[in-house]
């Protein structure tokens, strides 16, 4: 099966890792994976600013690279951007039928990682081994706007070795919102200490996820807290990708 690969820009040009081990495991699965040379940043960003207009022209870029018929699905790596293009794009394009109609036929062949292993493939225990103890942060949205709930936990209860602990409140916002990070500081700032606190009380060695956003947020309120004296331990921070390449 041959899979377009949209990782992300915080993925592309921040932590590739994360890149690499989500196409580990999918070449793993069989998938011939490629990423478009035209593919650039989806304009996540403008549209949660309310510059939708604006943000045609990316929108546009987004959908030539996308839709050849070449590639049989669309794999995303990060919920948020593939809901701003599964679900804002046609917002985008409301009053343009043409590329209106081309981002619904795209919509159709995008898959979020962790829905696409387990729903389209058909596949729950992807062979990897981890011996730590994992909480999982539920992100708004992969959780909410994708509807994508238990794929991520279908994979993780399969990896061998791995102890999975449930954080209250696991579907709670972390904080980061995209632009309201930094439009509210003050607020995002309490959001993601309350997050934190929930994954220190479950005592996990590892706090996963799978929306690349989130995660940086987290793990920099960790990194503050240890700095500061208020968590005493070293909490991994890591992409569900990430796990499901291991053999540790």
């Amino acid at each position: 099966m041959k899979v377009a690969f949209f990782p992300g820009c915080m993925v592309d040009m921040i932590y590739p890792e994360i890149g690499i081990a989500a196409v580990n495991v999918l070449e793993r699965l069989g998938c011939d994976v490629e990423m478009p040379d035209d593919q650039i940043c989806c304009g996540q960003g403008l549209i949660n600013s309310g510059y939708r207009k604006e943000n045609a022209t990316v929108a546009r870029m987004i959908v030539d690279a996308y839709e050849t018929s070449e590639y049989d699905t669309i794999v995303s790596l990060t919920g948020s951007c593939m809901n701003a293009i599964v679900n804002d794009y046609p917002i985008v394009f409301k009053d343009d039928p043409v590329y209106l109609e081309r981002t619904r036929k795209l919509g159709e062949r995008f898959f979020e990682f962790t829905d696409f292993i387990v729903n389209h493939l058909g596949v729950t225990d992807v062979g990897a081994s981890f011996h730590h103890s994992v909480t999982y942060h539920k992100s708004c949205h992969v959780t909410r706007l994708l509807g994508i709930v238990e794929p991520p936990l279908q994979l993780l209860q399969a990896v061998e070795g791995l102890e999975y602990r449930e954080m209250e409140h696991a579907d709670r916002c972390c904080g980061f919102g995209g632009t309201f990070s930094f439009k509210q500081p003050e607020i995002a700032g309490e959001v993601v200490y309350e997050k934190c606190r929930t994954i220190i009380e479950t005592g996990a060695d590892v706090i996963c996820g799978a929306d690349v956003p989130c995660l940086m947020n987290i793990k920099g309120a960790l990194s503050r807290m240890r700095s500061d004296g208020r968590l005493d331990r070293d909490i991994r921070v890591m992409h569900i990708a990430q796990i499901l390449d291991a053999r540790e």
